[in-house]
């Protein structure tokens, strides 16, 4: 048996990095597996590679009415959700004083907003006993150069994890967020950063890690396979880090 028997798990930014990584993992455990992705065809190679217990919707969660196409799509295939991994997110890195409004309404759109809609669409369809899991960030709680709109999206998604525990306690959902520290994904590179780039930022930071190393996508999905399984039932309201003890000292 796996812990996620039965369950309807929605995994947005689903197609890459750390969203595939988890829902390969929920999809063992049992779960149905409803990711969400830009890019077609990175869904479709997702769908391939996990068979079995994967569905996908194209979208972009910055956009209200691609979330209520997944909200349809969902409701009238599975009919609720159990989990909800609101996981997909992004950013234009850029020092404060050279970030235009639309680099900012970017990444808050991907992020804040596209996070706060997700689960506000979504949640009529989750039952008592679900989980809801919000991607936040080490960079939340600290002050690093060129992430000072990531970083305070970031920072809004933990601040929003405390409500909708307070508010969602009664309908018996838990929320929790999961934030990752250096993770090695696409994601910079996506950005913009060069390769170069990218291994000088990690020799950066890696000196400041206790573990010396960036975490993998598989060491976000195990966490947040705790978090959506009743391994969790009395964890809810934390923000679990796993950054390798990067924001910890």
């Amino acid at each position: 048996m796996g812990k996620l028997d039965g369950k309807i798990a929605v995994i947005t930014g689903g197609s890459a990095g750390m969203g595939l990584a988890t829902a390969r993992l929920f999809a063992r455990e049992g779960a149905k597996v409803v990711i969400t992705g830009r890019d077609q065809a990175a869904l479709d190679a997702a769908m391939q590679g996990i068979g079995d217990g994967i569905d996908a919707v194209r979208g972009d969660i910055s956009k209200l009415a691609d979330i209520e196409l997944l909200r349809a799509h969902i409701e009238a295939k599975h009919a609720c959700v159990d989990i909800i991994f609101a996981n997909a997110g992004g950013g234009r890195p850029g020092l404060f004083e050279q970030t235009s409004e639309e680099d900012f309404d970017f990444t808050v759109n991907t992020n804040f907003k596209g996070t706060y809609f997700t689960v506000q669409k979504l949640l009529p369809l989750m039952p008592r006993g679900g989980s809801v899991i919000l991607n936040t960030s080490t960079l939340g709680a600290q002050g690093r150069p060129f992430t000072s709109v990531y970083s305070a999206t970031k920072a809004a998604i933990r601040s929003l994890a405390r409500t909708l525990t307070a508010e969602l306690s009664e309908k018996g959902i838990r929320v929790n967020a999961l934030a990752p520290g250096l993770i090695d994904t696409d994601m910079a590179r996506k950005t913009g950063m060069s390769d170069e780039m990218i291994q000088q930022a990690n020799a950066q930071v890696h000196a400041l890690i206790p573990m010396h190393r960036s975490g993998t996508a598989n060491e976000i999905a195990n966490p947040a396979l705790f978090l959506a399984s009743d391994d969790s039932t009395y964890v809810t309201g934390i923000e679990l880090c796993v950054d390798g003890g990067w924001a910890q000292i």
